[in-house]
């Protein structure tokens, strides 16, 4: 399926119904069956029938229909549409319940049926205070101040007197989530368009820009959601500066928010998917496995509960993180072949959530295959993901355009093709600098390249000794271990001085790991804690 199979808004939302949606929506029309409505279903079975849209083709299944007549009924389908969904998943969610609610409760009022209102209002406040839903809440307590003030309830002074209280406290709190809302969505922004800081002035920025975003009254937080965000914006500020033990310790701290309030698991779904996601990654850049190992089976376990299944995007969302954590150990503990017996399967997936899945994740996902490829030694796999990257559009993830690039370069490299490497070389040092991302590690590597041609393949090893030296000291260089974050480059040169595999080389590490810094790796953690 193409992307432009999805062009169309209506096919769209046709395409993403389940059959009991599908089923509801027919007999949703047919309780009212005008003329009109009785085309639309003509129209709905037409759409649902066809494996991409095309107009033209449409046209000829609906006889008698004229191009500006389809138009209107599409606009008619679209809306009775999400008329019956809305009708269907109201319980399914406390959102569309509380809209609900306050559109039963507008309903009376203009009715004149104030008290029946009143109740009403009542209701839905329970329900937004339960889920911690105070947007509604200030809806709510709006609708009930207007009632209170235009009419006589009979309400108590001390009633009125609560009303003004709550709405100044739901005001701040309000203000609080929307700022720490913004910061972490404006943080998680810039990681999408660069990456990780490529350096000090990047640095110096990110940390300006936090301060002065963060809340003032930071000592004012409570609640869910002021909570939930203030880790959030630390995640990515952490993510993004590469503080990998802060990202671990506010990844945590994210899902503790979930352990303490189980209730909110079925209220903000997405959230608790994204946080699992993120702590995963922060256990992959720790390469705490053990801990990687319980997090993913609690996520998998999550997958097959209710909760996970109920929405097309909790379905999709947790099936993308889940296979990203499963690639990122296989890349983690160096078993590159048995991770690519899962490539065919995760594309598949890929392929069935043609419609719900952005750009920057098949990115991403091209460039983990490739990796695997790698360091399996299938360099032409490799690349051909790689050129999917570079032939694309270059609007997301500089970071990753730029080291799809040199793993590009190095896969070639590895091939022999050596008279593609000087403009190779050339061309994506070019690229590198244009995008201010030129670190140590890669201005030493394109000069170990550059040597390597020049050498006899006798004294190439001593040349790879001492590109390693001049790396391995890099290790603990924040801005220089932002290479070793995309390409295990060190891995590499040492697989070629000690003529192992890739994967040896990573998988001996993996097992030196386990066997002798467990308690040194955890008390890391628990300082990260």
């Amino acid at each position: 399926m193409t992307p432009n199979s999805f062009t169309d808004a209506l096919f769209q939302l046709v395409r993403s119904l389940e059959k009991s949606e599908k089923r509801h929506f027919k007999l949703y029309i047919k309780r009212s069956s005008g003329k009109e409505d009785l085309k639309i279903i003509q129209l709905f079975d037409a759409l649902d029938k066809l494996p991409e849209y095309d107009e033209k083709i449409l046209l000829k299944k609906m006889p008698g229909v004229t191009k500006p007549q389809l138009a209107n009924l599409k606009t008619h389908l679209y809306k009775q549409l999400l008329a019956s969904l809305r009708l269907l998943r109201t319980t399914d969610n406390t959102d569309l319940q509380l809209s609900e609610h306050l559109d039963y409760a507008r309903l009376l009022y203009n009715k004149g049926l104030k008290i029946q209102s009143l109740k009403i209002l009542e209701k839905a406040k329970e329900l937004a205070k339960s889920s911690q839903k105070f947007n509604f809440l200030a809806q709510v307590i709006s609708l009930e101040k207007k009632i209170e003030t235009l009419h006589i309830t009979r309400s108590t002074l001390e009633r009125t007197e609560q009303l003004s209280e709550e709405a100044l406290e739901i005001s701040g709190h309000i203000d609080r989530v929307t700022r720490l809302s913004n910061l972490a969505l404006l943080l998680y922004r810039w990681y999408v368009k660069y990456g990780h800081a490529r350096n000090e002035e990047d640095e110096k920025d990110i940390k300006a820009f936090f301060k002065s975003n963060t809340p003032k009254d930071i000592g004012a937080i409570n609640g869910f959601y002021e909570n939930l965000y203030l880790c959030q914006s630390y995640c990515w500020y952490a993510f993004v500066r590469q503080d990998f033990l802060m990202y671990y310790r506010y990844s945590e701290k994210w899902m503790q928010l979930f352990d303490e309030n189980p209730s909110m698991i079925a209220v903000e779904t997405g959230h608790f998917i994204k946080g699992m996601h993120n702590l995963l990654n922060a256990h992959f850049d720790l390469r705490n496995f053990r801990k990687f190992q319980g997090t993913l089976r609690k996520f998998e376990a999550f997958a097959k509960t209710p909760v996970a299944s109920h929405h097309d995007n909790f379905r999709t969302h947790t099936s993308i993180y889940i296979n990203v954590a499963r690639i990122n150990w296989h890349l983690m503990t160096g078993t590159f072949k048995e991770g690519l017996a899962i490539v065919p399967q995760v594309e598949e997936k890929l392929k069935e959530y043609a419609l719900y899945v952005d750009r920057h994740r098949i990115l991403v996902f091209n460039y983990k295959f490739a990796t695997l490829y790698f360091g399996a030694g299938k360099y032409e796999e490799s690349i051909d993901y790689l050129m999917k990257i570079i032939n694309g559009p270059l609007d997301l993830r500089h970071d990753l355009q730029c080291y799809a690039r040199l793993l590009n370069l190095m896969a070639h490299y590895e091939m022999g093709n050596y008279e593609l490497m000087e403009s190779l070389i050339k061309s994506v040092y070019r690229f590198m600098a244009k995008m201010k991302n030129l670190t140590v590690v890669e201005e030493e590597m394109f000069r170990f390249l550059r040597r390597s041609f020049s050498v006899s393949p006798r004294l190439l090893k001593p040349e790879l000794v001492k590109f390693l030296e001049k790396i391995k000291h890099l290790e603990k260089n924040r801005f220089e271990t932002r290479a070793f974050a995309y390409l295990d480059v060190i891995s590499w040169v040492e697989s070629k001085v000690y003529d192992q595999p890739l994967g040896t080389i990573i998988k001996n590490k993996h097992q030196q790991s386990r066997r002798s810094s467990l308690p040194a790796q955890q008390k890391v953690l628990n300082k990260a804690s």
